[in-house]
């Protein structure tokens, strides 16, 4: 199992794509938690000075919220295709057939693949963290504020949850590639999910019909935006609500991480791979 899974990783850190994704994830957090808000703090925008948000929610003390707050939409949908790149891509490249002649069982393969797929999602959550730590320590420079941190407990939390619902969307990418035997078509019906069909549903369908509002507690991206709400995560950002507790979240998006590599693992041992 460590050959397949040295084997995977070896493959997957040599392409470009998953180290684009990092870094888009890495400047969208910069650019959305802190140079936009700080520019609209010091009245560098066309708005007055003090209209953004507030100087508090920039400085190092509420860092883990600003960089798990992409989590619901962009950083999740990064994510998730990264998942469709290593699963679906073996279906574009035809190399499935190659991959397993060589001796191991599906099984095998795939569990090796979700291993790779969690070590790229715990990067990307490191790259955040160290970012938006970063960021959060020049402001506080900037406007002459001490450097409070977090505490260790809140950081392992922090860094935990946000590595639990990337890893989720990622499995949900790794499903789709596999059930669509491909990239784009997965990807394209991937990020619509995300970016459209969950934000029509919460800012149109829930406020008028009771039975939304309910379904969406049941969805994984609303339960992933109230756990990071959860974690101080500014409720303005896109799918960050706090409409159910951090338990019950917690429980939901782990629910759905596992759901989503059984059905992966099911569907790649039942079919043809071509």
């Amino acid at each position: 199992m460590s050959t397949d899974i040295r084997a995977e990783l070896a493959k997957q850190v040599r392409r470009p794509a998953h180290w684009l994704l990092v870094a888009i994830a890495g400047a969208l957090t910069l650019t959305f938690a802190y140079l936009i808000p700080y520019a609209s703090y010091t009245g560098t925008t066309s708005d007055a000075p003090g209209s953004g948000r507030g100087l508090d929610s920039m400085l190092p003390g509420q860092f883990i919220g600003n960089a798990v707050a992409g989590t619901p939409v962009f950083a999740g949908a990064l994510a998730l295709v990264a998942g469709v790149l290593v699963a679906g891509s073996e279906y574009t490249w035809d190399t499935w057939k190659t991959v397993l002649t060589q001796g191991p069982g599906r099984l095998r393969v795939y569990a090796a693949k979700l291993v790779t797929v969690a070590a790229g999602t715990l990067l990307m959550v490191l790259v955040l963290f160290g970012i938006a730590a970063a960021a959060s320590a020049v402001v506080a420079a900037l406007e002459d504020r001490s450097l409070v941190w977090p505490s260790l407990a809140d950081l392992a939390t922090g860094a935990g949850a946000g590595w639990l619902a990337l890893t989720m969307w990622a499995v949900l990418g790794v499903l789709l590639g596999i059930a669509l035997r491909g990239v784009a078509l997965p990807i394209g019906l991937g990020l619509v999910w995300m970016l459209a069909v969950q934000n029509l549903l919460a800012a149109i369908a829930a406020p008028l019909l009771d039975w939304a509002a309910e379904l969406q507690k049941a969805l994984p991206g609303p339960n992933v935006g109230s756990l990071v709400a959860e974690l101080g995560a500014n409720e303005e950002t896109p799918g960050v609500d706090a409409l159910v507790g951090a338990g019950q979240a917690t429980m939901v998006v782990a629910a759905y991480l596992l759901v989503f590599a059984v059905l992966g693992g099911v569907l790649l041992r039942r079919r043809d791979v071509l």
